[in-house]
């Protein structure tokens, strides 16, 4: 009998496609690995970098090839290539530029990989991923982006930071827009089970102040444009976060990952944002509704409203 084996397809062999790649065969999260990429000599010099390191990993194939007929077969297809954001640029500057490439990229993979699920993950991943759901006409379930689970990394890492903890003992969520109205839902926060608000230091005191939350959300906020000022573009943590989602998938998790997407959003309308979901084999399983207090229903109603707003006037729509 036929042994079954996984197969991920990353789109894009820039810093974040290839970093994503490096992140999930590390972890060891599929048999084989395939990289498309439009520029031959690019993606052909990533996976044999990449092949060539494979002693040190767990056993698996590298492929690279600019022909869309190596996506074929994929359980998973993550897609990565898109404008590249610029010192000073916010993620919607690329919104116009992005959703433009979708419409090329989309229908031969989806013709090569058509029972994969993919993954989204280029900016502005919510209006890039509602634009790409509608025009693909994809099950929303299939189809999503990484939205916020890198933001939320980033939250907890300074939460464990500024606490003092394991960031393993940190759960706290970043949702709405992966963008500059991206919100903390520091309402239903906690540490090894404590609610954040609740959380003392050595001294006795509580750590976590409306000062300190609002300084952290601030910086959390700011991440990328300071790395991306630094270094020219992020690839480290969202190639890590975009191996977890694909594990995710993969070894049907059903691990809650705040992702992008597609939802009814009251008063508002059909929108792409990120809410804490159960990620398995079948993509999206179902929603978690998460409390969140009053200010954080108000910020993420404006936060749904910005993305929509976004989407209508690029045409997102299909």
């Amino acid at each position: 009998m036929e042994t079954k084996t996984s197969k991920v397809s990353i789109v894009g062999a820039g810093a974040v496609g290839s970093t994503l790649a490096y992140a999930g065969l590390m972890r060891g999260f599929a048999r084989t690995v395939a990289l498309y990429d439009i520029n031959k000599a690019k993606v052909e010099a990533e996976a044999l970098d990449l092949a060539q390191g494979i002693q040190f990993m767990p056993e698996a194939t590298v492929l690279g090839s600019n022909d869309v007929g190596v996506v074929e077969g994929s359980d998973v297809v993550v897609i990565t290539a898109g404008a590249k954001q610029q010192p000073g640029q916010s993620r919607m500057d690329l919104a116009g530029a992005t959703i433009s490439l979708m419409d090329k990229v989309l229908p031969p993979l989806l013709e090569a990989a058509p029972d994969a699920i993919y993954i989204l993950v280029t900016n502005p991943v919510d209006v890039v991923t509602y634009a790409a759901i509608k025009k693909s006409g994809m099950d929303p379930a299939h189809m999503f982006g990484s939205g916020t689970v890198l933001d939320s990394s980033r939250l907890r890492h300074e939460i464990a930071r500024e606490c003092d903890v394991a960031v393993g003992n940190v759960h706290a969520y970043i949702a709405g827009e992966h963008g500059d109205t991206e919100v903390a839902l520091w309402s239903s926060a906690t540490i090894g089970g404590l609610p954040l608000n609740e959380w003392k230091g050595r001294d006795g005191k509580v750590v976590m102040t409306e000062d300190v939350r609002e300084r952290i959300h601030h910086d959390v906020m700011r991440s990328a444009y300071t790395i991306i000022e630094g270094k020219g573009a992020t690839n480290y943590a969202i190639g890590a976060a975009g191996a977890r989602i694909v594990e995710a998938v993969l070894g049907d998790q059903r691990r809650v990952l705040p992702v992008s997407t597609l939802i009814e959003y009251p008063g508002v309308g059909e929108v792409c944002m990120s809410l804490p979901a159960v990620v398995g084999r079948n993509g999206i399983e179902h929603q978690v509704q998460v409390p969140v207090d009053d200010a954080e229903r108000a910020a993420l109603d404006a936060s749904a409203a910005s993305i929509r707003e976004t989407a209508t006037r690029f045409g997102a729509g299909g």
